[in-house]
């Protein structure tokens, strides 16, 4: 007998270089949490990850119709905005080969181009808004037993001719009522990255982040003794060393720190944990409590060395409180990661001086530097502000390090596009409303004047071997692995 429903996570770190491709395979939380949440409803999932499909390329389609084999009636697809586009050509071939099947969009990378989506792409019927935790259980049961879509929450969908956006579903605020993800649905030991969720959302509204937008500015945190039982359950089941807390938020106050901290060292517990910070909501006391129980990596969010930027993007803090911070932290953690974007196209040279200047003192001072380029997501609000009034332009060669797909061939930044996957690029160029994140403004005198800065002092590399060293310092990959203690 079929289960009700396959869930499949099309979520991938997957990187193609000129001598081979690198891919870690990440714990798929969010389809998890929806599988269990589908599960306790009582209904069956078919949960597959793409990301563990042994195959020589998974962007060929023909393999991931392999993959697809066997499907319930009702087909969920799980993707972010850099395998959007895949997501979009793989749904297609799948429909055609499943015609009688019915397709479920789901994931952040569909977030605000829902109404695009479904009027450009017939064979995506519904994509699903905001938490699945809820609206899941709720849609199958209307699917499965013909009842009225237009009283279900957090749904978009197809109606005949018209395109129908339901109310949002409420927002889950206590995060310690979700059960665990569905981990028996997968083996542990197959990935290298065991990330976990202790907060959904942000409240700061920074203009080139998509993170808070997704959540309408608002946040909700577990509990410390929820959090810290998900990790021994991790620990007990999969034998992890190290907890990568890949929510934003982490730090979303100092008694919220203090409190996990006081939990975990308690617990007994010998494995170690990164998280992200926040700059205006670090102090050395905290700091200092979270190396002591564990944490070995924490990562910051600068983005310029600019005040005049960071005003402007809305960032909350200068950067005279950066440089009180960063080198404090620098003397804490055995790594500290500061992440900066760049190709802001309000960024003045000397902007980007100050940011540059910065970057070079803190890598100095022993701290990882992760430049990026600035991905002009359709959920973000610089986007919405300068898409009307900007030239967007894809240059095949020069692509934002968030949106990489795999598709390219890496070397350093510059990235070529086989000849295999050119439709695949077509598809986005031709949408550029839907897939703005691939796209820059002022190519030429914006993004490559910075660029050629950035290569002198280091930040990219020149050469066309790809050197791992060098690449990890130009991306802002969730990587497991952990650098050598400077202690």
């Amino acid at each position: 007998m079929r289960a009700d429903i396959t869930l499949i996570n099309l979520n991938m770190l997957f990187i193609h270089y000129a001598n081979g491709f690198e891919k870690e395979r990440h714990v798929p939380l969010g389809p998890l949490y929806l599988t269990r949440a589908l599960e306790d409803a009582g209904f069956e999932v078919d949960f597959r990850d793409y990301q563990t499909w042994s195959c020589k390329d998974p962007f060929d389609l023909n393999e991931f119709l392999d993959f697809m084999k066997d499907p319930s009636p009702i087909v969920g697809f799980s993707c972010m905005a850099n395998l959007l586009p895949f997501t979009i050509l793989a749904t297609r071939a799948f429909k055609q080969r499943h015609p009688n099947c019915k397709i479920i969009l789901g994931g952040v990378g569909s977030k605000c181009v829902e109404e695009k989506i479904l009027k450009r792409f017939p064979w995506i019927e519904l994509i699903c808004r905001g938490e699945g935790e809820i609206t899941g259980p709720q849609l199958l049961k209307a699917l499965k037993t013909g009842q009225n879509l237009r009283d279900i929450r957090g749904i978009s969908y197809r109606e005949g001719e018209e395109i129908i956006h339901n109310l949002d579903q409420e927002r889950i605020t206590n995060l310690d009522v979700i059960p665990f993800p569905q981990f028996n649905k997968v083996n542990l030991k197959d990935y290298v990255g065991y990330g976990m969720m202790t907060s959904r959302g942000c409240p700061y509204p920074c203009t080139f982040c998509s993170v808070a937008p997704i959540w309408n500015l608002n946040y909700y945190s577990r509990s410390p003794k929820n959090i810290v039982s998900e990790m021994k359950r991790l620990h007990q089941e999969a034998g992890i060393e190290i907890c990568l807390f890949q929510d934003e938020f982490f730090v979303s106050g100092k008694r919220q720190v203090m409190e996990f901290c006081k939990e975990f060292s308690d617990s007994g517990l010998k494995i170690r944990w990164k998280a992200f910070g926040r700059i205006n909501l670090c102090d050395t006391e905290m700091m200092q409590a979270m190396a002591d129980t564990g944490c070995v990596e924490l990562r910051f969010g600068i983005e310029s060395g600019s005040d005049n930027v960071l005003k402007r993007i809305k960032k909350g803090f200068t950067t005279s409180e950066v440089m009180e911070i960063i080198p404090k932290a620098i003397e804490m953690f055995p790594r500290v990661d500061t992440f900066y974007v760049w190709g802001f196209p309000f960024e003045s040279m000397e902007d980007f001086n100050q940011t540059l200047f910065q970057m070079i003192s803190f890598r100095s001072m022993g701290a990882r530097i992760l430049p990026s380029l600035l991905s002009l997501l359709p959920q973000t609000e610089i986007y919405k502000e300068w898409a009307p009034q900007a030239k967007l332009e894809l240059c095949p060669d020069l692509l934002p390090e968030f949106v990489l797909t795999g598709h390219e061939i890496c070397s350093g930044i510059d990235i070529s596009i086989p000849e295999n996957y050119k439709d695949y690029f077509k598809l986005i160029k031709d949408n550029p409303d839907i897939f703005s994140g691939f796209f820059l403004i002022d190519t030429k005198n914006n993004v490559l004047p910075k660029l050629e800065l950035l290569r002198q002092f280091g930040f990219y590399p020149y050469s066309e071997k790809h050197n791992k060293d060098e690449q990890a310092e130009s991306c802002g990959a969730h990587s497991p692995h952990i650098a050598p203690s400077k202690k």
